[in-house]
């Protein structure tokens, strides 16, 4: 029986939800300008892209930022109301089915499989780091998948998601809900796709997400906190580059090589049909979907189309 904790853990992936305190709103922008203005003010990088019919207002989100580096999320929340349709991430289609598969069979997702070793994939370095990472930390991972052990170092070592503020995706969301507007996700995933995927993934397949853990822990908590004012401070290519946004990147969903580009290949879909609508079309988005080499913003670029926003890339 796996914990109850673990129990979501494959769809949270996808995206991370927080409660939220309700806010006061301020009054509704009314124009296009006043809402891009209003969104911006909040402290979130975001780019525009104006069309002749309207605008789509892109704002790059990285989850649990940290407390240390706070934003602006009322002003997020104002914007919302502004907008005339919102875009949010990926929706995953969880069953009680899907719960039950988890419990009665979620060992074969967090164990090597037949009684398999670390020893056994990693060759000499690899199988040190996480030696010395066991000895720091108190922990045995000699037999636990490699996804399950990058998540244990990404969340319990670094504590990557304490004492965190608002995500954008929550903000927009909640906000939008009470105003009486309608959201949409990007696209949707079933979660019985998702978990045949994750027990048809073999153990190697997760050892690029292992050494980008790794390598995030052995820094320290530090890099937390970097790439969260990297954020607020609009250094994209600094948050692209630090340890944990990497690490976050290179674990399944996004290195999945049918998941992963299904999930990118939305969005892009879904700005092409928003940049035909008229007035304000406000979509939250992963940074790293944004901005990543040959993403969304260099797709949006090569088309010749206005993007203005922070620079997302390191100049050559």
């Amino acid at each position: 029986m796996v914990s109850s904790r673990f129990l979501l853990f494959p769809f949270a992936l996808l995206s991370v939800s927080t409660a939220l305190p309700a806010a006061a709103q301020e009054a509704v922008p009314d124009s296009e300008e006043e809402v891009v203005v209003t969104a911006r003010r909040s402290g979130a990088p975001m780019w525009t892209v104006e069309t002749p019919a309207g605008v789509v207002l892109l704002v790059g989100e990285i989850t649990e930022v940290p407390k240390a580096t706070p934003w602006h999320p009322d002003r997020l929340e104002t914007a919302t109301v502004g907008a005339q349709r919102i875009i949010l991430g990926t929706k995953a289609k969880v069953s009680p089915g899907d719960i039950l598969r988890i419990i009665f069979k979620g060992g074969k997702l967090t164990k090597l499989p037949d009684k398999g070793v670390a020893a056994d994939y990693l060759d000499a370095k690899r199988l040190a780091r996480l030696q010395a990472l066991e000895s720091r930390f108190g922990q045995r991972y000699d037999r636990s998948n490699f996804l399950m052990t990058a998540f244990d170092l990404l969340s319990k070592r670094l504590a990557f998601s304490k004492d965190t503020t608002d995500d954008a995706t929550d903000v927009v969301r909640k906000s939008a809900r009470r105003a009486g507007i309608a959201t949409r996700p990007v696209g949707e995933v079933r979660g019985e796709d998702m978990l045949d995927n994750l027990f048809a993934a073999a153990p190697a397949s997760h050892l690029p997400c292992l050494d980008a853990a790794m390598a995030a822990a052995e820094i320290g908590p530090e890099i937390v906190t970097a790439r969260g004012k990297a954020w607020t401070g609009f250094d994209i290519p600094a948050v692209m580059a630090n340890p944990l946004e990497t690490a976050l990147g290179r674990c399944w969903p996004w290195t999945d090589s049918s998941f992963g580009q299904a999930l990118r290949g939305q969005w892009i879909a879904a700005i092409d049909e928003a940049m035909a609508q008229p007035g304000v079309t406000l979509a939250v988005v992963p940074i790293r979907v944004l901005a990543e080499t040959d993403g969304v913003l260099d797709q949006l670029e090569g088309r010749d189309l206005s993007v203005t926003g922070p620079k997302w890339r390191v100049e050559r």
